[in-house]
């Protein structure tokens, strides 16, 4: 796994960097893992916009990722590590010994042949998936559970990690990848490692049209608009001194926006 250079051909490529994937076994994903992806453009079930610059970018199939990994005490074995256009991690495919296949996110270290196991009581290496109260503290995991049951939710990008720090009766502490630590009820699942493709990061896509391929739509800055459409629009030359807003008027540099009570009480230290 590494990054490589382009030559500069074009302007598009003078600086740009892209995979050299070398980690990659297989360039075609598991038909029956497979399902299509309609694309909304971020529009929701009203059709208005929920997330603005978002639309176009290339066709794709979803890759139907285990992130639950009901499979307790069956062993599978990692047929093949793949690409996955729907994430920045690279995905494994598993071949369980009852026939059944599933895709996992790859953590480092976890390469094709190795065998993996979700259980109370397997081995503390990457790939496999514990409950917290069976993996020891200082433990770096991934595709950790907040709810029992409903599935992974807290680092499962390229280079994520989270660490075990303590456990606490029925509740295990946790640092989360930005920094805060939370508690998580210790039936919770989570996997060992840290995700793989740490090299994401370093990536530079050298010109706008990558980022379109991606599904990503240009900003405007709101001083380039007209006081109609921005608050921050208009004025003779550069207008300054406005604080910075959303179009709505919502402050967005500092104003907190968390509004769950229900999950306060489970934050020990804030991610700040």
């Amino acid at each position: 796994m590494g990054i490589k250079n382009y030559s500069p051909r074009s302007h598009g490529s003078r600086g740009a960097t892209g995979f050299d994937f070398s980690e990659i076994t297989k360039s075609k994903p598991e038909k029956s893992l497979t399902t299509s992806l309609t694309k909304a453009s971020a529009r929701g079930n009203h059709g208005q916009i929920t997330i603005r610059h978002r639309g176009g970018g290339h066709k794709r199939r979803y890759r139907l990722i285990d992130f639950i990994r009901n499979k307790v005490d069956i062993p599978a074995v990692v047929a093949a590590i793949e690409y996955d256009p729907n994430r920045t991690a690279r995905i494994a495919l598993l071949h369980y010994v009852d026939g059944q296949k599933a895709y996992i996110v790859a953590p480092i270290g976890l390469s094709v042949g190795d065998q993996i196991l979700s259980s109370d009581k397997a081995d503390i290496k990457p790939g496999n998936a514990l409950p917290l109260y069976a993996i020891p503290v200082g433990t770096v995991i991934h595709n950790i559970e907040l709810r029992p049951g409903k599935g992974a939710q807290v680092a499962r990008g390229a280079g994520s990690q989270a660490t075990l720090v303590s456990k606490e009766g029925q509740y295990c502490q946790v640092r989360f990848p930005s920094g805060e630590v939370k508690l998580i009820l210790s039936i919770c699942r989570a996997s060992i490692g840290q995700v793989g493709n740490t090299d994401n990061e370093n990536l530079n896509l050298g010109k706008a049209g990558r980022t379109r391929w991606r599904g990503i739509r240009p900003t405007v800055r709101g001083m380039a608009m007209n006081p109609v459409d921005h608050p921050l629009g208009g004025g003779e030359g550069v207008g300054k001194g406005h604080h910075p807003v959303t179009p709505w008027g919502k402050p967005c540099k500092g104003f907190k926006t968390r509004n769950n009570k229900r999950t306060n009480s489970s934050i020990v230290k804030r991610r700040k």
